[in-house]
């Protein structure tokens, strides 16, 4: 049975860049200390870590309440970043993000799959893009093998945006490559969206309550 939550939250991303073989140590950083301090801020709801390991790319995304608590909570987390992502961390980007689609199939799966669209749109078709990802795009990611959860995120202000299908496992994954490029195709050219960037992570870390 799917779950399909249709209240915004608010979403903070980091985009990490180092050394592939340094990559372990940043994940345990986050997964401890990391864990710890975003759980102690008002209105965390949950957060992943997400890897490529062969190039030496970390993803971590966390939930919040509203914008202002994910302002808050960011005060806290930049203080303690460079000694948490210690040797890794080469490049570093935050990006914030209203999470206008949450859609859940099953669990995600440590060792399971992440896939990433970056997207750019006119900000005036942000809405066009978010009724078209849901009418046209979700119906097709949802009926692909192994696939957990599919999250819409958007920029507003700047035309950005990231679509992320999450599967139980990376072979799964591979074989919804051509599905997904059917449903990307078709709701790009409905939404006004250009797609800028296809990626692919490891699944390392995903609370049970990120949506």
């Amino acid at each position: 049975m799917s779950n399909w939550e249709a209240n915004a939250m608010f979403v903070r991303t980091i985009y990490v860049t180092g050394d592939p073989t340094k990559i372990d140590t940043a994940v345990r950083a986050l997964n401890s200390e990391g864990r710890d301090l975003l759980e102690e801020r008002p209105g965390y709801r949950g957060a992943g870590v997400f890897v490529d390991r062969e190039l030496g790319k970390l993803l971590g995304v966390s939930q919040w309440d509203t914008p202002q608590q994910r302002h808050n909570s960011d005060l806290v987390m930049r203080e303690h970043r460079t000694s948490m992502l210690g040797p890794f961390a080469g490049t570093l980007t935050v990006e914030n993000f209203e999470a206008v689609v949450r859609h859940s199939v099953q669990a995600p799966r440590v060792g399971g799959g992440l896939s990433v669209t970056r997207v750019e749109f006119d900000p005036a078709d942000a809405d066009l893009f978010a009724d078209t990802f849901r009418s046209t795009a979700l119906p097709r990611y949802e009926t692909l093998p192994g696939v957990a959860r599919a999250v819409l995120l958007l920029d507003r202000e700047h035309g950005t945006g990231r679509v992320g299908i999450l599967f139980t496992d990376r072979d799964s994954m591979a074989a919804s490559r051509g599905g997904q490029a059917a449903a990307r195709h078709e709701g790009a050219a409905k939404a006004h969206v250009r797609v800028v960037g296809l990626e692919e992570f490891e699944v390392v870390h995903a609370d049970g309550h990120i949506d």
